[in-house]
């Protein structure tokens, strides 16, 4: 399990800066909390050091919460995002996990249960609010699986998918299916550009909706 030793919240509301800081030093034991409220001191923020965590809110004074999430994974890659708002649209939904958002939490949810989503990330579990899982779901239901008819998972690909939606590493699942670390890495790769997606969260989502949890 990785430890979480530094962590971002960009939120523009200071009770809500206040309790999130809370959250995570309750999550994560001598976690670095630091606290910004725009785009722009986020964007900073990533430029001048490495993150391990970042909680973001959409609604931001310069922006939207997006264009932080699209910086830091381009800036970061390694760096898990996770979406923290009042309400989460459908549009909302989908564009912040397609633009790299490991997670998306609703700030009504009682501080323990967000505590406790955010450490499941460390073990690759996606950190959604119940809620919003069910509004995900109730999505692809309704569009069905980004596959086209030409570029279906392989069997490979299909149980790769499978163990990554469980939360398993990829050294996990290279480990599970006899594989070296390189291959499940090109297997995900190729599973992220058929499926259209860019997280660990979607892909749990699309391994759900194929039927493969």
């Amino acid at each position: 399990m990785m430890a979480i030793a530094s962590l971002l919240i960009v939120e523009d509301l200071p009770e809500a800066r206040s309790r999130l800081s809370a959250i995570a030093t309750t999550a994560f034991a001598d976690v670095q909390v630091h606290a910004v409220c725009n785009v722009k001191q986020a964007r900073r923020a990533i430029d001048e050091k490495p993150w391990q965590m970042a909680l973001v809110d959409l609604g931001l004074p310069d922006g939207s919460g997006l264009e932080v999430i699209r910086y830091a994974k381009k800036k970061q890659p390694d760096l898990m995002c996770v979406v923290s708002t009042v309400v989460g649209e459908d549009s909302q939904i989908v564009a912040a996990l397609s633009a790299g958002a490991q997670g998306f939490l609703l700030k009504g949810q009682p501080g323990a249960q967000i505590a406790k989503q955010l450490r499941q990330l460390q073990d690759g579990i996606p950190a959604l609010s119940p809620a919003i899982a069910l509004r995900i779901m109730q999505h692809f239901q309704r569009t069905g699986p980004i596959v086209s008819s030409s570029e279906k998972l392989s069997a490979r690909e299909a149980e790769v998918l499978k163990l990554i939606a469980k939360g398993l590493r990829n050294s996990d699942v290279a480990i599970a299916l006899g594989l070296a670390d390189t291959t499940i890495a090109t297997h995900i790769k190729s599973i992220y550009r058929k499926l259209g997606i860019s997280s660990r969260a979607e892909a749990a989502l699309h391994a759900t909706r194929l039927g493969l949890t």
